[in-house]
């Protein structure tokens, strides 16, 4: 799942996909590019994951990465909002395929 939230507002993109790589990421950058508008310029706190520091990202021109210091995950603010869905939401659970883990993330996520 790749998310962003507003902190001031709540409002939220997310993306389920099933892996992580540098092509859905720049898919993600774009929903969110749209979402916000051409006249609204944000900054995307992210981790140094392969997929953040790939040469191959496009960056939209209406937002700016803040990258956080190598291994401090406990930086970023979405973490504890994924830590929150793994307990509350997405734990301790079978799913019976594909359909039903990616029905389960969208639900968890709305929630």
């Amino acid at each position: 799942m790749y998310g962003a939230v507003n902190p001031c507002n709540g409002d939220s993109v997310a993306l389920l996909a099933p892996t992580v790589n540098t092509f859905v990421m720049n898919q993600h950058l774009r929903m969110i590019s749209e979402h916000v508008g051409p006249d609204v310029h944000m900054v995307l706190v992210m981790d140094r994951a392969g997929w953040h520091m790939s040469k191959g990202l496009r960056v939209p021109e209406n937002i700016t990465l803040l990258h956080l210091p190598p291994y401090s995950p406990e930086l970023n603010p979405i973490e504890r909002l994924w830590a929150w869905l793994k307990s509350q939401q997405l734990s301790n659970r079978v799913y019976t395929d594909y359909d039903d883990l990616l029905n389960s993330g969208c639900e968890a996520w709305n929630t």
